[in-house]
């Protein structure tokens, strides 16, 4: 699958399930023939949020990468829904290909609750659509760093478009 658009991004995280915890996802077609990590973490996590109730929120989450995953074969998710709490509720979540484990995820969900914020205020800046996208303030640079330009155009794939208010 190419994603080109936040609707093709939205497609790509959404997962066929297969059977109770038993899911498949489909693979983002990168140039480089291997799966993107985000790609399996973010699967795996959707997978996760399907099991436990609407009214929790993931607030720990870890991830292991095992084994390099093929674009071209499904992966598949299986999720162990370790504990349903009070509070609390644990899943581990193992992302399989041709029968060995790819990635494996424990993720820790929480009933939403009040509590003690620890954010900052957001810094005054101008709005997105006075900022200038990525791409074109890579324009500027074409003849003078043609090797970053490159890049910075390589590392562009049109899902998301990035506009640096700094």
């Amino acid at each position: 699958m190419n994603v080109k658009s936040f609707h093709d991004l939205v497609n790509l995280l959404s997962l066929e399930k297969l059977d109770y915890c038993l899911y498949r996802g489909q693979n983002y077609m990168t140039p480089w023939g291997r799966i993107f990590g985000g790609q399996v973490l973010a699967q795996a996590l959707m997978a996760a949020y399907d099991t436990v109730p609407d009214t929790r929120i993931a607030h720990s989450l870890h991830g292991y990468f095992i084994l390099t995953g093929d674009v071209e074969k499904p992966v598949i998710y299986q999720v162990d829904t370790t504990r349903d709490g009070g509070s609390f509720t644990t899943r581990r979540v193992s992302a399989i290909q041709n029968g060995k484990t790819i990635f494996i995820m424990a993720v820790s969900f929480q009933e939403r609750q009040e509590g003690v914020e620890h954010q900052y205020e957001m810094p005054t800046v101008k709005p997105p659509e006075e900022l200038i996208p990525m791409v074109e303030q890579a324009e500027s640079i074409r003849e003078t760093h043609p090797i970053i330009y490159r890049i910075i155009l390589s590392a562009y794939q049109g899902a998301v478009e990035f506009r640096s208010a700094r």
